[in-house]
């Protein structure tokens, strides 16, 4: 499950238990069928923009209420659950950790570069840096500006304003999450 998927899950459950409604009710106050409801609270296929719309208009939420990172103390991501948001076969995969958030001006990405591999970044706009913590592989970061080399267990931390490049130069998958502070 995406993690916008699972945003939804948890808050719809948590908004209508905490109102003390049963999924009959929301079903009537929402005009999304009780079946429908069920689904999204267990994570079970997808849901359309109309629908959480509906949920919101019908629960008087607004739509960050449902779309938005569920209120908790801690929140376990296990790897396999993180999919690709951009990818190219062979080549490189970069997955969503934690993306940004209001109330937490940090994004974190794990991006894997195959032997061979390379992914060019846009910038992410002004006054954006960007760490590095490299985890298996080595890889080579061109900011524009310069070239550094990162192997396993280093750091790194740049300006990310402008389009960068890595480049993964070796024989093994390159490994790396990255931070970005704005």
């Amino acid at each position: 499950m995406d993690y916008l998927s699972y945003n939804i899950s948890v808050n719809l459950r948590r908004i209508r238990k905490n109102r003390g409604m049963s999924l009959d009710e929301t079903s009537e106050q929402t005009g999304v069928s009780k079946s429908m409801l069920h689904r999204i609270e267990h994570g079970n296929g997808s849901v359309s923009i109309n629908v959480v719309g509906r949920i919101a208009s019908g629960l008087r939420v607004d739509l960050n209420s449902l779309l938005g990172p569920p209120p908790e103390e801690s929140l376990l991501i296990r790897a396999e659950e993180l999919y690709p948001i951009k990818e190219a076969e062979g080549q490189y995969a970069v997955r969503t950790c934690f993306p940004y958030e209001d109330s937490h001006k940090l994004e974190i990405y794990r991006i894997d570069v195959e032997p061979g591999g390379r992914y060019v970044s846009g910038g992410h706009g002004d006054g954006t840096k960007e760490y590095l913590v490299m985890l298996e592989g080595e890889i080579t970061i061109d900011t524009g500006h310069e070239i550094k080399s990162v192997k396993k267990d280093d750091l790194l931390r740049f300006n990310s304003e402008n389009t960068h490049i890595y480049s993964n130069e070796g024989t093994e998958r390159a490994v790396v999450f990255c931070f970005f502070v704005v």
